[in-house]
Protein backbone atom coordinates (compact mmCIF):
# COMPACT_ATOMS: atom_id res chain seq x y z
CA UNK A 1 0.00 0.00 0.00
CA UNK A 2 1.27 3.78 -0.76
CA UNK A 3 2.69 5.42 2.20
CA UNK A 4 -0.34 8.37 1.62
CA UNK A 5 -3.01 5.47 1.67
CA UNK A 6 -1.87 4.02 4.77
CA UNK A 7 -1.77 7.69 6.56
CA UNK A 8 -5.51 8.32 5.26
CA UNK A 9 -6.80 4.64 7.21
CA UNK A 10 -6.94 6.31 10.54
CA UNK A 11 -9.12 8.92 9.28
CA UNK A 12 -11.22 6.90 7.32
CA UNK A 13 -11.65 4.23 10.37
CA UNK A 14 -12.43 7.46 12.45
CA UNK A 15 -15.19 9.20 10.34
CA UNK A 16 -16.91 5.49 9.86
CA UNK A 17 -16.83 4.80 13.45
CA UNK A 18 -18.41 8.37 13.74
CA UNK A 19 -21.05 8.02 11.79
CA UNK A 20 -21.96 4.16 12.46
CA UNK A 21 -22.37 5.59 16.43
CA UNK A 22 -24.45 8.66 15.12
CA UNK A 23 -26.94 6.84 13.17
CA UNK A 24 -26.80 4.24 16.00
CA UNK A 25 -28.03 6.37 18.63
CA UNK A 26 -30.36 8.29 16.83
CA UNK A 27 -32.02 4.52 15.62
CA UNK A 28 -31.98 3.25 19.57
CA UNK A 29 -33.78 6.65 20.22
CA UNK A 30 -36.04 6.37 17.72
CA UNK A 31 -36.71 2.39 18.43
CA UNK A 32 -36.80 2.50 22.28
CA UNK A 33 -38.17 6.26 22.68
CA UNK A 34 -42.03 6.91 23.09
CA UNK A 35 -43.50 8.01 19.82
CA UNK A 36 -46.72 9.61 21.25
CA UNK A 37 -46.87 12.74 19.38
CA UNK A 38 -49.98 15.35 20.15
CA UNK A 39 -51.22 18.39 18.99
CA UNK A 40 -49.28 20.53 21.91
CA UNK A 41 -45.90 18.54 20.89
CA UNK A 42 -46.29 19.37 17.28
CA UNK A 43 -47.40 22.86 17.18
CA UNK A 44 -44.99 25.89 15.96
CA UNK A 45 -43.23 26.90 19.41
CA UNK A 46 -41.44 30.67 19.78
CA UNK A 47 -39.99 31.29 23.00
CA UNK A 48 -43.01 30.17 25.18
CA UNK A 49 -45.57 32.74 22.93
CA UNK A 50 -47.73 31.57 20.21
CA UNK A 51 -46.07 32.17 16.55
CA UNK A 52 -46.64 35.75 15.43
CA UNK A 53 -46.67 36.91 11.73
CA UNK A 54 -46.16 35.44 8.61
CA UNK A 55 -43.64 32.80 9.28
CA UNK A 56 -43.13 32.49 5.59
CA UNK A 57 -42.33 36.14 5.20
CA UNK A 58 -39.18 37.35 3.69
CA UNK A 59 -36.08 38.33 5.68
CA UNK A 60 -34.65 42.04 5.66
CA UNK A 61 -31.46 42.70 3.38
CA UNK A 62 -29.42 43.44 6.85
CA UNK A 63 -30.05 39.59 7.19
CA UNK A 64 -28.28 38.62 4.00
CA UNK A 65 -25.49 41.02 4.08
CA UNK A 66 -24.22 40.09 8.09
CA UNK A 67 -24.51 36.23 6.99
CA UNK A 68 -22.36 37.15 3.76
CA UNK A 69 -19.70 38.97 5.86
CA UNK A 70 -19.60 36.54 8.78
CA UNK A 71 -19.12 33.69 5.46
CA UNK A 72 -16.28 35.99 4.06
CA UNK A 73 -14.76 36.33 7.32
CA UNK A 74 -14.93 32.49 8.30
CA UNK A 75 -13.15 31.59 5.14
CA UNK A 76 -10.32 34.00 6.17
CA UNK A 77 -9.73 31.76 9.18
CA UNK A 78 -9.87 28.38 7.04
CA UNK A 79 -7.28 29.73 5.39
CA UNK A 80 -5.25 31.11 8.08
CA UNK A 81 -4.93 27.06 9.94
CA UNK A 82 -3.35 25.40 6.52
CA UNK A 83 -0.86 28.21 6.15
CA UNK A 84 0.30 28.24 9.53
CA UNK A 85 1.14 24.28 9.17
CA UNK A 86 3.63 25.13 6.38
CA UNK A 87 4.37 28.37 7.76
CA UNK A 88 8.24 27.38 8.07
CA UNK A 89 8.22 25.91 4.38
CA UNK A 90 7.04 28.91 2.79
CA UNK A 91 9.85 31.38 4.48
CA UNK A 92 9.24 34.96 4.00
CA UNK A 93 7.13 35.12 0.66
CA UNK A 94 4.76 32.79 2.41
CA UNK A 95 4.64 35.23 5.03
CA UNK A 96 4.45 37.99 3.63
CA UNK A 97 1.80 37.46 0.93
CA UNK A 98 -0.35 36.06 3.62
CA UNK A 99 0.16 39.47 5.50
CA UNK A 100 -1.09 41.05 2.01
CA UNK A 101 -4.05 38.81 2.15
CA UNK A 102 -4.96 39.70 5.95
CA UNK A 103 -4.61 43.50 5.04
CA UNK A 104 -6.83 43.73 2.08
CA UNK A 105 -9.62 41.91 4.10
CA UNK A 106 -8.87 43.93 7.34
CA UNK A 107 -9.25 46.82 4.83
CA UNK A 108 -12.81 45.48 3.39
CA UNK A 109 -14.24 44.82 7.11
CA UNK A 110 -13.26 49.04 7.80
CA UNK A 111 -15.11 49.80 5.54
CA UNK A 112 -18.15 47.76 5.79
CA UNK A 113 -17.34 48.87 9.50
CA UNK A 114 -17.72 52.47 8.15
CA UNK A 115 -20.51 52.05 6.09
CA UNK A 116 -22.58 50.89 8.54
CA UNK A 117 -23.06 47.39 7.56
CA UNK A 118 -22.28 45.89 10.80
CA UNK A 119 -25.20 47.60 12.81
CA UNK A 120 -28.30 45.55 13.24
CA UNK A 121 -31.38 47.67 13.86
Amino acid sequence: MPDIATDYVPIVIVTLLAFALSFGVLALSYLLGRQRPDKDKNAPYECGFEPSGDMSGLFHVRFYLVALLFIIFDLEIAFLFPWALVLADLGVFGFVSMMIFLAVLTVGFIYEWKKGALNWE
